[in-house]
Formats: structure tokens, C-alpha cells, sequence
């Protein structure tokens, strides 16, 4: 998916609440993860276990199961785009833009980015340039819609889903180019070429899947251990969102 949590942004807008907790990179290793791991193979789990609290222990919780047939997934599954989940008067793409853009330009009051930098973006660790109509950023799911619908969301009711997709704790400001390679990629299959940023954008993504009961493939868990094991201290991130979207949200 093309939309989606990233460090902290401190911009001339101040902070805003959003309801995750952000997080920074803890010193990863350079890591690499082959290709087409999520379908099986023989990737090995290190030993390695990460302290409490860590994105290493966390990992040790996640249920491990098969991925599940796609059958029936449509992206209105999850509600529309960008809904008010929080009521905050501001859609959810703004409020993340907001959030992880430096230097914002409003088009008008304090809601809708007209222009901004995204500085030391976390895919690829380049300063990107937003331009409203015109931009380079795309907001990621750190967990793709498709790969939770997958393990475990095609059960949910549609205010469970609806809250993944809206969830700070889920998304993230980053370079449209890397983001579309990564597609519906699960750590097994896809990890940012900005190798400092591996570990943070793993432990995002075991935050995610332990918030939501989400599950993981064998070889999905193998790489997120192979990952955190560089980085046996990487915090594990929170987020306060609840997990159900008001009643007032529909999905099909």
C-alpha cells in the first residue's frame, strides 16, 4: 500500500496528537532479508531474546500461522481513505503529513498541507520536497492492508479495520518511489534500502501486528528476529488509537 509512522517531526506547527507513540532508530546492523521469504523456506530464527519491552520479546508473542488466500479483499474493506477517525477536523493523510513534514505551509487554517519537507526520509534517507498536487510522498501502512487482510483482518468487523487503516501507529510520511516497490511486502519480502532505519521500521511493524492479533508467517517471524537481533534494545512503540473506529464509520 502507498500510505502510512515515522520519527517525530519538529515543525513550526508544534506537535501534534495523534495517538502513536513515535519512534526513532536504535543502531541497527545492516540486514538483508532475500526475496520471496513469505511464501516459506528454510530461513533460520536466531536465538537471541530481546529484554521486556523491546521490539525483539515482542516478536515471541505474535502468533505464527499461514498466509491466507487474498479472497475477497478490496480496499473499501477498511473503510474510506483517510476518515476523521480521531474528530479532529483534519483527515488522517494531513494529520500524518503534519506530523512528519518540517516546514508546513497550510492552503488554509491549520489542516491541509499545501507544502513542507519531509527531511531524512525513512526509506531512503533522502530531504523530500511536498508540493500539494505535485508530491513525491506517499503515507505507507507500515503493515499493508492486503498483508493484514491476510493474516487475520478478513475476520474483523469493518470499526476494526477502519482503525488499522487510521492508525498514527500504522502510517508513516515516506518517498513515493520506495514505498511502491515495497507494495504489499511483509518484512520477509521487503525492507527500506535506508539500512539505518530497519530496525524502527521492523519494531513498527511488530507493534502493529501485536496491537491488532494480527498473525505471521513463519518465515515473516525469522526475518523481524534476524533484524531486531542487531538491535536487542529497539522499544517496542506504542500507540493509544483504539482498535474500534466510531460508529459512525462504514466500510463495505
Amino acid at each position: 500500500m502507498r500510505y502510512g509512522v515515522r520519527r517525530g517531526a519538529g515543525t513550526a506547527v508544534g506537535a501534534v496528537a495523534l495517538g502513536g507513540l513515535l519512534f526513532g532508530a536504535a543502531g541497527c546492523k545492516d540486514v538483508e532479508v532475500s526475496d520471496g521469504g513469505a511464501s516459506g523456506g528454510s530461513a533460520s530464527e536466531p536465538a537471541a531474546r530481546g529484554a521486556e519491552g523491546s521490539a525483539l520479546k515482542a516478536v515471541d508473542g505474535l502468533t505464527v500461522k499461514g498466509r491466507a488466500p487474498k479472497t475477497g479483499y478490496d480496499r473499501d474493506k477498511f473503510g474510506s481513505a483517510w476518515a476523521d477517525t480521531d474528530s479532529n477536523h483534519c483527515d488522517t493523510r494531513n494529520d500524518i503529513l503534519k506530523r512528519d513534514l518540517k516546514d508546513v505551509k497550510f492552503r488554509t487554517g491549520d489542516c491541509v498541507i499545501a507544502s513542507g519537507v519531509l527531511n531524512d526520509d525513512p526509506y531512503s534517507g533522502d530531504d523530500i520536497r511536498f508540493t500539494r498536487g505535485a508530491s513525491k510522498i506517499d503515507i505507507d501502512h507500515l503493515v499493508s492492508l492486503s498483508d493484514a487482510w491476510q493474516k487475520g483482518a478478513s475476520k474483523w468487523e469493518a470499526s476494526k479495520r477502519i482503525a488499522l487503516a487510521n492508525d498514527p501507529l500504522n502510517l508513516l510520511a515516506v518517498s513515493a518511489g520506495p514505498n511502491r516497490s515495497k507494495g504489499e511486502g511483509d518484512t520477509a519480502t521487503w525492507l527500506p534500502g535506508n539500512k539505518g532505519y530497519r530496525c524502527t521500521y521492523v519494531a513498527g511493524q511488530v507493534a502493529v501486528k501485536a496491537k491488532y492479533g494480527l498473525w505471521v508467517t513463519s518465515a515473516e517471524k525469522a526475518a523481524m528476529k534476524k533484524v531486531l537481533t542487531t538491535c536487542p534494545d529497539q522499544k517496542l512503540p506504542e500507540g493509544t488509537a483504539p482498535t474500534k473506529a466510531p460508529a459512525r464509520f462504514r466500510a463495505r
